[in-house]
């Protein structure tokens, strides 16, 4: 369902998006989706959160979590951030946000806040902390560091491609992208002892 919902947005933008063209292109009912999703703010919520659960941020139990594996899940985090950022779903929800802004009643910029951004930010937060608690990296802040971590993903990336800007949308450079975005967090909140048995 919110599969379906995604491409009518991206098909054919805002207008696409009514309750009547989705139910044709989920073949069922209207009421299924009031049952479903309340209203239009209810299924544009959904959508948010199903895209920002694209990110991951996983956290291993215990002594599981080694500093190979705590490295390797920031950049899982970097990469799928930067993945989704740069989708079209996500591009295009960005913009009509952006161009509702000025509108008294529009909500999506909160749904995109609220349902998106705050979901992420929290499950990167709770991978950061288990890293600080292991000992592998070090901070006072933990919205500092997280927002340190984060501008270094996505630098001025997103703005560029939401320009439309040529070139900046290369979705086979977001691995290397997030590597090196990681290995400057660990230049920065990397405790000293144990840069180096972080491989290469």
């Amino acid at each position: 369902m919110l599969d379906r919902a995604l491409e009518l947005l991206l098909e054919g933008g805002e207008r696409a998006l009514t309750t009547a063209g989705l139910a044709r292109a989920a073949r069922c009912s209207k009421e299924s989706l009031y049952k479903w999703f309340g209203d239009r703010d209810g299924l544009l919520a959904a959508m948010i959160t199903h895209q920002a659960s694209k990110v991951r941020a996983q956290i291993d139990d215990g002594a599981a979590l080694d500093l190979a594996r705590f490295r390797a899940h920031l950049m899982d985090f970097a990469n799928d951030l930067l993945q989704v950022l740069g989708g079209d779903v996500s591009l295009a929800l960005n913009r009509l946000a952006i161009g509702q802004a000025s509108r008294e009643g529009n909500r999506l910029g909160e749904l995109l806040i609220e349902r998106g951004r705050r979901g992420i930010d929290k499950r990167a937060g709770a991978l950061l902390e288990a890293g600080r608690r292991r000992g592998f990296i070090i901070y006072d802040d933990r919205d500092a560091a997280y927002h340190t971590l984060y501008g270094l993903i996505v630098r001025d990336l997103h703005v560029r491609m939401l320009l439309y800007e040529a070139g900046a949308r290369q979705p086979e450079k977001f691995a290397a992208l997030a590597e090196e975005a990681v290995e400057q967090f660990f230049v920065l909140f990397g405790v000293r002892e144990n840069m180096k048995a972080i491989p290469a």
